[in-house]
């Protein structure tokens, strides 16, 4: 029953730092960024919705299945990621390497983006903040959700920042 438990308390553990990064980094990118307006130039728009369509207002909402998908890809490396020393700090790196720099196809920002693409450089790096926010975040979370793990504040704010976050996409997805 507590490897049950252990494995629940994971999965819960990557879905709420995976949403609540994205959902601060993504607030992030549209003030400092400004991805209203870059996702209204010719170049991005092309395969960028605009920020106030519906589905992009229910993207946080969504990311809910894809911290479930994350957390099913940690699961094999838990160990190494959780346990060891600066095992936080190896998750940080290799989520930058392979979701930013060297995706498996030519993706805005990575090596294959600048060789095999036709958008500007300019246009290529404007995601790097967003990603490193989001890193820095997800591991962040990660790692006081995990020193913290035994007060049960750890888990009632999580609860409360995902019933908000939740709330807050499903609104914006009817209003939009």
């Amino acid at each position: 029953m507590e490897k049950k438990t252990n494995l629940v308390q994971y999965f819960w553990l990557i879905i709420y730092a995976h949403t609540i990064a994205y959902f601060i980094a993504g607030i992030f990118a549209v003030v400092v960024v400004n991805y209203k307006e870059l996702y209204s130039t010719e170049i991005i728009s092309l395969f960028m919705l605009p920020v106030d369509t519906p589905i992009v207002a229910l993207g946080p909402f969504l990311q809910i299945f894809r911290g479930i998908i994350i957390a099913l890809i940690l699961l094999p490396l838990r160990k190494t990621f959780f346990e060891e020393k600066n095992g936080l700090l190896k998750l940080g790196l290799i989520t930058i390497g392979l979701s930013l720099l060297s995706t498996i196809g030519p993706t805005m920002g990575s090596f294959d983006g600048y060789i095999y693409t036709r958008i500007p450089y300019m246009y290529q790096i404007l995601g790097y903040p967003e990603a490193i926010v989001y890193v820095l975040l997800f591991i962040g979370i990660l790692s006081i959700s995990i020193k913290y793990a035994h007060k049960k504040i750890t888990t009632i704010l999580s609860i409360v920042f995902m019933v908000l976050i939740s709330l807050m996409s499903i609104m914006g997805f009817i209003m939009a």
